[in-house]
């Protein structure tokens, strides 16, 4: 019985927090770069007079906030390189894109729920950090105490 239980726990797989971290910075921000932000900046002169302007700043002020997230802050995500700055970034483009773009829905014809997701996954790594794998990695993680003098 202990033997099944362990299996379903999946005990066999090594498990790490940095390791983890890393799969979800990696896998976060190489997806939101190259699945949408990408393309944003390829079309960038084609979509800038009509890109959604949520905030009322102008359609191309809009456009290159919504590329810092998507692409300046996803290379720095893979990178782990100021990584809960560029997670911040990130959050608050999926943040702007989910409730004010697709005002909030989860599904239908237009949906955020895919903004809603990277929104998780980015307040996860700001609350966590950017793990031992990372170019900021040793200087975010916790310090060790130092002893007492005496």
């Amino acid at each position: 019985m202990k033997k099944i239980a362990s299996i379903l726990r999946l005990e066999f797989l090594p498990t790490s927090v940095d390791l983890g971290l890393l799969f979800l910075r990696l896998w976060l921000g190489a997806s939101l770069l190259i699945l949408h932000g990408w393309g944003k900046l390829i079309d960038y002169k084609k979509l800038s007079s009509g890109f959604p302007d949520p905030l009322k700043i102008g359609h191309q002020p809009s456009l290159t906030l919504a590329l810092v997230g998507e692409v300046l802050c996803s290379i720095l995500l893979i990178l782990g390189l100021f990584t809960r700055f560029a997670a911040l970034g990130s959050a608050i483009t999926m943040t702007v894109a989910f409730f004010l773009v697709h005002q909030m829905a989860l599904k239908g014809p237009r949906s955020g729920e895919l903004a809603f997701i990277y929104l998780a996954g980015f307040v996860t790594i700001i609350l966590a950090g950017p793990g031992r794998f990372a170019l900021d990695g040793k200087t975010s993680a916790p310090k060790k105490p130092r002893p007492p003098k005496e």
